[in-house]
């Protein structure tokens, strides 16, 4: 069995961050979105992963990622030219696929449960499709399932006006070589892409088993910013206290991670929460939920349900920092006192509030 993660895609929801960096290495709990699908398929046995890249952000995905060895996998860099949906990389991956079943996972989504059990039952039970579905309270923005008197999956529709059910399909998917067939039998949806709802409704019309998966433990798509915010608060919540840093002057309270190498001074921690390697925060409050990357330096402020990537500095801040998404090498403090006046430097599709 193989694995396939998707890792192209222009991430226009996630800009200004995804104009220079992949949206799948935006860190979640210091983390890239993308190590957290590679260390799930380790977990489940699968050795031989294939990524498909984009060639905008191919080449920082290989850095990043390496040939996979750290997660107990073998990675295969695949191109896609362009986005042209996801039954298309699956078309793009079939040279390296092969006639081996495959596991697919969208590289921007986050399970908490990873897909053990999924893959075991896919080996156990030998469907054509297993696809993954978890209970949403808006199931008109996602794909949905519908189910046969079986308990299998009987029909597919995107975004449904009038839903029939609450299950929307999760970013994972299983298949059999059937797949291929499926895809290159279907024509581009309105937005010009092939899609796999399409390819898996064609194997059902065919008369092929696709069976549902019910996701019990929660699910991200990490395609936006609040998405980003809501995977961090999720994930820190399952955090383990660690505190390797220096300490001075400063305390932690609750589930708090200190990477070797930061230092805090006359500094409040309140978990669940992590500082990285380097960071140096001094005078400053960081509040639950907040995930700041490495040599970050942070000084008379105070931050909360936030996320700080590598490199950036904060400093005398008159008022608390929340619900934010704060890139690499960003600089942020106080002007001048006098005369008072805003000044932005600020990129495309960027969100300003000024409370």
């Amino acid at each position: 069995m193989k694995g396939l993660i998707l890792s192209g895609g222009k991430g226009t929801r996630l800009r200004p961050l995804t104009h220079t960096s992949a949206k799948q290495l935006v860190p979640v709990a210091n983390k890239p979105v993308l190590f957290y699908g590679l260390e799930a398929m380790g977990a489940a046995g699968i050795g031989d992963v294939g990524i498909i890249i984009a060639p905008e952000t191919g080449a920082e995905i290989r850095d990043a990622a390496g040939d996979g060895s750290r997660f107990g996998v073998s990675i295969e860099y695949i191109e896609q030219d362009e986005p042209l949906g996801l039954a298309h990389a699956v078309l793009t991956a079939e040279p390296f696929l092969g006639d081996s079943p495959f596991v697919m996972y969208l590289g921007d989504n986050l399970l908490r449960d990873g897909i053990v059990d999924l893959v075991d039952t896919f080996r156990t039970e030998e469907p054509d499709a297993l696809i993954l579905l978890t209970p949403v309270p808006d199931p008109e923005h996602y794909g949905v399932a519908e189910l046969n008197g079986e308990g299998r999956v009987g029909r597919l529709v995107e975004k449904p006006k009038e839903p029939q059910t609450n299950l929307a399909l999760v970013g994972v998917y299983m298949f059999k070589p059937a797949i291929f067939d499926a895809a290159r039998a279907i024509e581009p949806s309105w937005r010009g892409e092939l899609e796999i709802t399409d390819a898996i409704q064609t194997l059902v019309d065919r008369g092929l088993r696709v069976d549902p998966h019910i996701v019990h433990g929660w699910w991200k798509d990490t395609g936006q910013v609040q998405d980003m915010l809501e995977a961090n608060r999720l994930i820190l919540d399952d955090l383990e206290e660690r505190v390797e840093g220096e300490l001075v002057n400063s305390r932690v309270e609750g589930r708090v991670v200190i990477e070797e190498g930061a230092r805090l001074e006359r500094t409040t921690v309140r978990g669940p929460a992590i500082v990285g390697r380097g960071s140096q925060i001094r005078d400053a409050y960081i509040g639950p939920y907040t995930a700041i990357g490495e040599e970050v330096a942070i000084e008379k402020a105070e931050l909360e349900h936030s996320i700080v990537l590598s490199g950036s500095s904060i400093r005398d801040l008159e008022y608390r920092i929340e619900a934010s998404l704060i890139g690499k090498d960003v600089r942020i403090g106080r002007g001048p006192a006098l005369p008072k006046a805003y000044r932005f430097v600020v990129g495309d599709h960027a969100d300003v509030q000024i409370l």
